[in-house]
């Protein structure tokens, strides 16, 4: 028997996708990496994965292992190979309202277990566009971020345990419940971020916490973005902590969201350098009941920095959400950058991380270097301004693969000596290899390549992803 024979007995055949039936899955949301998939294979549990993975490994066969396709990097990519789709294992097996945990299945998409915990009270605080077709193992896979990583952390600070299946076809049981266990290496953290290249995901125990009770949420227009830091630091302060998203758009980006969605509408009259939308979320009856008069002291408190700020002349102007459809309205503005970035030209896209008090700098230098290279050129940015990434899109001139190249370099190297990343949030995939061997440490390379060779000697985990040869 064939392997893909094999496969269908196993799984059923309705669960062994070729030919046209797999051609969906081999296109990702970027468009940039279509692939054709040997076979998509569809298992309804954590046996059938890892009989799978048997299978795989005997025959030296490559597993692409993918969940929403929502990536930007090229993760999913699988041509040629057997794409493994964790779309039918989208269980919620429990969420323990008094432990504050969720145990969910990898294909849960992100905003099934939102709605989830939603009716037991609580909250997953892992929030971006995609939510309605990411899934946990996709997020897990690429530590994804998100508006909300400011308060809650990224997704590696949500998850208290995992199952995996090891590229030999083991289950590793990492289902831990606990907040502190020092038994040993912390295998859990390996497996987050590794984009399925060391084994994988089929379940996990992620964090919730207390449904917020009030939302405070504003677009402002700040003098500077040093302005924009000082603002952060005081309602961090005013609030104890309670700022959820703190959301940068620039210029460039209000004034494309203006061009290309002019139903979203504009926060005030001129548009301005620095756009912040900020966002606090409380939980404390002091905070989220209404006074008297109808005022919800959460508002207020933001009402009252703001108004203190603009005294000041560091906040130009300031529209806070009075209603549900307002800050729907606001947040929207936000999420429509995706759609914003896509659609208009050839371009270089960076995901990069800085430290909060640099983001200035590597904008400016970023520009100053981007009119040197190649005079005009433009960029669409947008940013978690709150935790320092920033997604930048630059749109050369024109498309030449030497000039793409010389831009990427210029920015990873302002990146570097400003203490950065040009990773933040989106994962390796295939883009960024370059910027892997480029720019990690070759030591931490060298270990990875180790980590790579212990836990998959026959390179059938997603080859090719995340790490680079050695020799290339």
């Amino acid at each position: 028997m064939t392997l893909t024979a094999r496969l269908a007995d196993l799984l059923g055949p309705a669960h062994v996708l070729t030919g046209a039936d797999a051609d969906r899955y081999g296109r990702d949301w970027t468009g940039k990496y279509d692939s054709r998939p040997l076979a998509v294979l569809r298992p309804a549990n954590t046996d059938e994965v890892a009989t799978i993975l048997r299978l795989a490994q005997a025959e030296s066969v490559p597993i692409v292992p993918a969940g929403g396709r929502t990536g930007l990097t090229g993760g999913t990519h699988a041509e040629g190979v057997l794409m493994l789709s964790l779309e039918r294992m989208n269980q919620i097996r429990s969420i323990r309202p008094d432990a504050r945990v969720a145990v969910v299945e990898a294909g849960v998409i992100l905003s099934s277990l939102h709605d989830a915990a939603a009716a037991e009270g609580l909250y997953f605080p892992l929030w971006f566009g995609a939510r309605g077709s990411a899934t946990i193992g996709g997020v897990l896979s690429t530590n994804a971020g998100g508006s909300n990583v400011l308060r809650y952390g990224s997704t590696r600070a949500l998850c208290l345990g995992l199952e995996v299946v090891l590229a030999d076809g083991r289950v590793m049981n990492l289902m831990s419940e606990l907040h502190k266990d020092n038994s040993g290496y912390d295998l859990k953290d390996l497996f987050i971020g590794a984009e399925g290249t060391l084994g994988i995901i089929t379940a996990a125990v992620m964090k919730l916490v207390p449904a917020p009770r009030a939302h405070a949420t504003a677009m402002l227009a700040v003098s500077s973005l040093d302005a924009a830091l000082t603002l952060l630091n005081r309602l961090q302060e005013a609030t104890g902590g309670l700022v959820e998203a703190f959301e940068f758009m620039p210029r460039d980006y209000m004034e494309q969201l203006r061009d290309r969605r002019p139903d979203l509408g504009q926060p005030f009259t001129e548009i301005h350098d620095v756009t912040i939308l900020v966002e606090l979320g409380a939980t404390a009856p002091r905070d989220t009941a209404p006074g008297p008069d109808g005022a919800v002291p959460l508002t207020a408190l933001l009402e009252d920095t703001l108004g203190a700020m603009l005294e000041e002349g560091l906040i130009l102007d300031a529209v806070i959400a009075s209603s549900e459809a307002q800050r729907s309205a606001i947040w929207a503005r936000r999420e429509a950058a995706a759609e914003i970035a896509t659609g208009v030209g050839h371009s270089v896209d960076f995901d990069v991380a800085l430290p909060l008090d640099r983001v200035e700098m590597f904008l400016s230098r970023m520009q100053a270097d981007l009119q040197r290279i190649d005079p005009g050129a433009w960029t669409n940015t947008v940013g978690h301004l709150g935790d320092g990434n920033i997604h930048l899109a630059v749109f050369p001139t024109r498309e030449d693969s030497a000039l793409d190249n010389r831009l990427t370099e210029d920015v990873e190297e302002i990146v570097r000596e400003l203490g950065g990343s040009f990773s933040a949030e989106h994962g390796i995939g295939l883009s960024k290899l370059p910027s892997m061997r480029r720019r990690k440490d070759p030591v931490a390379l060298d270990m990875m390549r180790a980590v790579k060779a212990a836990f998959d000697p026959k390179n059938i985990l997603n080859p090719g992803k995340t790490l680079p040869d050695a020799t290339s």
